[in-house]
């Protein structure tokens, strides 16, 4: 057995609490070396005899990536305090493992074993309870429809008469958003994720100007009370984009920067290296990137603290917000964004925090910081399948399950999922205009665990390269909207609606993956019932076999209404199926 690929620490997604007191424990293994694994757990103070009483618990394989399993098991200490160990056998001798290290024999002293010294309600990670059940639709202000003439900037062009351009304005507003409320009821969407609307220069105005003003060519307070009503009027929460990582160069504090230079009274509210300051080739003063645009702010500094925390508390307290996305937030030191979470928290417990962060997010998903991130691996293994099929079905599989175990189950279901934003090329020109494609991404976006995101038009097929192509103006025109994709969209969101299976109830596994098939499954079960979901990557029809323990099963096509009577279903090219089994 190999030990040097045996991990656990009893924290993060390896031990875990939840709120109603149980534990959940993961530990991952050298794939295929071990053949069971046994949980060895009791209260470090109960004794009897001078022996410490103890159980064994099996331990369940959820999962095999490309080099590991892992095994995963829930229990519920009686008196909320744990030690715990492991048997490992390899079907010819066990070795036990514990915060002690190795053993050939069971020791018999609670030292050697992990210790999870008292279980806390409070310690637990609770995310908002609806985030969860919570269907997004990421809109660009500028971009998705024009409710009010009067408020259009200068120089602003008809609608959708030319290519999106970093620097040109279509009118896009909040009354816009307000207009078509019913069309994103109609599609069924519950949580709309808006990018930054507070004063800015730009069209994306990630360069906020003032983040305690909305911005005049998206309305007024007024409006965004008005739009805020009619969305939770009609079951849809609102979640608002900041940047707290950097300003926008028209900040009047780093203009007085500008101006004053070293004499200026913010000159300590960002990162500036020395006077006077510079702008080219690079800025002598930190920055998102290399941006002299957007100046990074110091948010160790009390002042700029103060600022950003009352910016958070404002609009949550009058406007009754839902949920704050926060950019670039990995740049932000963790003792600002626990400050915010305590603020925000305080005023709307069940406020959703949500950080973009594109890699190991771990260090944020403590309870203290956010609720989740944007889930980019997610995507990045989405697109590398489908679109680019730059992977097959065994490294997609072994790729999602690396994923999936990386963070506790709580947190991986309030996961931002999404498949293309405002910073990436159309799914649809990511798979090069085969819509068969785009079809399947959105069921698997639509079916995973998770909190799925739309942005604004792929359920109607509009194209676009990457920044500024994949921000063009919203096609109203229902002539020009690809009407079979937005009710494949819509069936999808209904059916995750119906059957919670489809969303985050249950327990998720992947099905091995044939070799050389073209087919993959992923199967969530609670009690005696499953469902299964299956893809055909193939460009020809393919045949799915069931696994033996469905044999004794009918299953019912979710998508279709039919009842299978064969052990096996015929997917068609690019096709899949949702598969109801149940006793």
């Amino acid at each position: 057995m190999n030990k040097h690929s045996i991990i656990h620490r009893p924290t993060d997604n390896y031990a875990y609490a939840c709120a109603n007191g149980s534990v959940n424990i993961m530990i991952q293994t050298q794939k295929g070396d071990c053949e069971s694994i046994k949980l060895i757990h009791g209260d470090p103070y109960d004794w009897s005899n001078k022996e410490w009483k103890n159980v064994k618990t099996p331990m369940r394989k959820t999962g095999t990536d490309q080099f590991y399993d892992y095994w995963h098991v829930v229990i519920k200490p009686p008196y909320r305090r744990l030690r715990y160990g492991f048997e490992l056998n390899d079907g010819r001798k066990s070795i036990y493992f514990g915060e002690g290290g190795f053993s050939d024999e069971k020791p018999k002293v609670t030292d050697f074993y992990f210790a999870i010294p008292f279980v806390h309600a409070s310690d637990a990670f609770q995310p908002p309870s609806w985030v969860k059940d919570t269907v997004w639709y990421q809109i660009f202000p500028e971009r998705f429809a024009n409710g009010n003439l009067e408020n259009d900037p200068k120089g602003t062009l008809k609608w959708g008469s030319r290519e999106p351009k970093p620097d040109n304005f279509f009118g896009g507003d909040l009354q816009g958003v307000i207009d078509h409320i019913s069309y994103l009821k109609e599609l069924g969407i519950t949580g709309i994720y808006f990018t930054p609307i507070f004063k800015a220069y730009s069209n994306h105005k990630y360069d906020t100007i003032d983040y305690l003003e909305i911005d005049p060519q998206f309305g007024d307070k007024e409006t965004l009370k008005q739009l805020v009503k009619v969305c939770h009027d009609n079951g849809i929460k609102v979640m608002l984009d900041a940047v707290f990582n950097h300003s926008g160069f028209y900040f009047p504090q780093f203009q007085d920067v500008v101006e004053k230079g070293q004499a200026s009274e913010y000159k300590d509210w960002f990162h500036i290296h020395e006077f006077p300051l510079s702008f080219e080739p690079k800025p002598n003063y930190d920055t998102f990137a290399f941006t002299p645009y957007m100046p990074k702010l110091n948010t160790q500094n009390e002042e700029v603290r103060n600022y950003l925390l009352n910016v958070g508390r404002y609009w949550v307290e009058e406007f009754d917000i839902d949920g704050w996305r926060l950019d670039v937030a990995n740049e932000v030191d963790h003792e600002f964004w626990r400050d915010f979470h305590r603020v925000v928290k305080g005023i709307k417990p069940d406020l959703y925090i949500l950080g973009e962060i594109w890699h190991d997010a771990m260090p944020w998903l403590r309870g203290d910081q956010f609720d989740a991130v944007m889930n980019y691996p997610f995507t990045r293994n989405i697109l590398d399948l489908f679109a680019k099929e730059t992977i097959d079905c065994q490294h997609f599989v072994e790729n999602m399950t690396a994923v999936i175990h990386k963070y506790p189950s709580p947190v991986n279901a309030n996961a931002f999922n999404l498949v293309g934003s405002h910073d990436t090329p159309r799914v649809l020109n990511e798979c090069a205009g085969d819509k068969r494609k785009v079809r399947q991404i959105l069921t698997f976006l639509l079916t995973f665990i998770g909190t799925p995101c739309i942005y604004y038009g792929d359920e109607i097929g509009m194209d676009g390269g990457g920044d500024p192509g994949c921000r063009k103006c919203m096609i109203w025109d229902e002539t020009e909207q690809d009407r079979q994709l937005f009710e494949h969209v819509q069936k999808l969101i209904a059916l995750r609606k119906e059957q919670p299976l489809l969303a985050n109830e249950g327990t998720l596994s992947f099905l091995p993956v044939k070799s050389n098939s073209n087919c993959f499954a992923f199967m969530k079960e609670k009690e005696d019932k499953k469902i299964l979901v299956v893809f055909n990557l193939s460009k020809q029809a393919e045949s799915f076999q069931f696994p033996a323990l469905f044999n004794r099963q009918t299953p019912i096509d979710l998508w279709t209404g039919n009842k299978l009577h064969d052990k096996q279903i015929q997917l068609e090219a690019k096709g899949f199926s949702i598969l109801e089994f149940s006793n």
